[in-house]
């Protein structure tokens, strides 16, 4: 019949794919090269440091400061093997109170009754004397009151700490940074500066040290605040923009939404 030899050609081309295709592949010029022992080697060797890292750092992290702590209270300790030895068994007593973890239990109880003794009116006419005392000192009492005035920063529930995420154009037009906006600004502050325009003070890190950085008076119409968390910013900031926390926000937002734009750039704020 007139059309099966042009259906047979077109049928037998098209089984003849196939055995091109693997040719193609089998050919040590076309296909792929396999990947070598040495550099799997070296694959299995980098997931195993990306797992082993951390741990291996936060283990030692954690015993240089149960070394510190238990360097500090060993000394004010009375003599717990002795106590330990009314209770336990001669070895168990003495392999308890050798061990570090003892320092830390009594650092913790000690600073715990303390804190239970200053609640009451005694234990906060005693620790009124004591400040008095240390304010008087001309040197101490400036070393005090910056360190007080952190501890009560970092370990107030009152609100106190840096309340949100933003980013500000720093250090020039086009180039933004990560801030930790502590709050509206006040005093005197805030008198000379809100000229009819709300500020705000911010705390802007550094890399890879957050601990250091620039405090900041800006406008809040300059800031763009962020959803994530004051700790999500920390990751970032301290890996140096390798962690970046994933975005859960709904829709695609444009990244400079409602901010004012002129020539040459996005200055928010700013004619």
């Amino acid at each position: 019949m007139p059309g099966q030899p042009t259906g047979h050609r077109g049928d037998t081309h098209g089984r003849g794919e196939l055995p091109e295709q693997l040719a193609r592949l089998a050919d040590p010029e076309t296909s792929p090269p396999p990947q070598q022992l040495g550099a799997r080697l070296r694959n299995y060797f980098l997931t195993g440091l990306v797992i082993v890292g951390p741990l291996a750092i936060t283990a030692w992290v954690v015993r240089l400061f149960i070394d510190f702590i238990d360097g500090w209270v060993r000394p004010v300790m009375p003599d717990v093997e002795a106590w330990l030895g009314r209770l336990l068994q001669a070895n168990y007593a003495q392999w308890l109170a050798s061990s570090k973890i003892i320092g830390v239990l009594f650092a913790i109880i000690a600073i715990t009754v303390i804190g239970a003794l200053t609640a009451n009116l005694l234990g906060r006419t005693i620790v009124s004397y004591a400040e008095l005392m240390l304010s008087r000192m001309p040197v101490v009492r400036n070393v005090y009151s910056g360190i007080k005035q952190i501890f009560e920063t970092v370990l107030s529930e009152s609100g106190n700490s840096f309340q949100k995420v933003g980013l500000v154009e720093f250090p020039r037009q086009g180039m933004w940074s990560i801030i930790f906006i502590a709050g509206a600004s006040r005093g005197e502050v805030d008198v000379r500066l809100s000229q009819g325009e709300p500020t705000i003070c911010a705390f802007l890190p550094c890399t890879p040290n957050p601990t250091t950085g620039y405090l900041i008076y800006v406008k809040k119409s300059e800031v763009i605040e962020l959803d994530m968390t004051i700790e999500e910013a920390a990751k970032l900031v301290i890996s140096a923009g390798l962690i970046a926390p994933e975005f859960k926000g709904g829709g695609d937002l444009p990244a400079m939404a409602g901010l004012p734009k002129k020539a040459g750039g996005i200055m928010p704020g700013r004619p």
